[in-house]
């Protein structure tokens, strides 16, 4: 297993945001000695630091604890694949088409079980997303619009757009998903 740079982590994502160290200490209430030496690789946050900086700079949690640089980071194989399982609602998932969110863009697989839903509400997100179905059919509801989509078809959702997607078909349906910015 490679070790994660966690300090170098925060130091690109703090940089990427045209943020200085006290800029981030004055947001994130976390000190610049301590941010200093985050980044330095001479403390280590806890995770409560750790998500009140991820806060700060717009940045997945998780994706403090992920490798990235080398092209073999860059790829994801099919049975290595990040999901993202919602306890709340288990008939869908994600999973994670790119390596990581530290990029300006994101991929994503939805596999919505058969005769269920995203969610019980409308949803909106601050990603564009532009979705094309590659297995059944799903209906999505976008604000007071209802569209089926049959595999082959895609549809691009604009930025706050509320909505959310269904399965009414006896099969899984999967649909993928580009987001930018990456908002999961």
């Amino acid at each position: 297993m490679t070790d994660v740079n966690i300090g170098k982590k925060i130091q690109e994502y703090r940089k990427s945001k045209n943020l200085s160290i006290k800029d981030l200490a004055t947001l994130s209430g976390v000190t610049s000695s301590l941010l200093s030496q985050l980044e330095r690789n001479l403390a280590n946050p806890s995770i409560n630091t750790l998500k009140t900086i991820a806060k700060v700079l717009d940045a997945p949690l998780f994706s403090f604890f992920m490798d990235s640089g080398e092209t073999n980071s860059l790829i994801v194989r099919a049975g290595n694949r990040k999901k993202l399982i919602f306890p709340s609602n288990e008939n869908f998932t994600y999973e994670l088409l790119t390596s990581d969110t530290s990029g300006a863009i994101e991929f994503l697989l939805m596999s919505l079980a058969p005769h269920t839903q995203s969610s019980e509400s409308l949803i909106g997100h601050e990603g564009e997303e532009v979705a094309y179905v590659t297995k059944g059919v799903v209906r999505l509801y976008l604000e007071s619009e209802i569209v089926t989509l049959f595999q082959g078809d895609s549809i691009r959702i604009p930025p706050f757009n509320k909505h959310k997607w269904e399965n009414e078909s006896p099969e899984t349906s999967e649909v993928i998903f580009a987001v930018t910015p990456p908002s999961f």
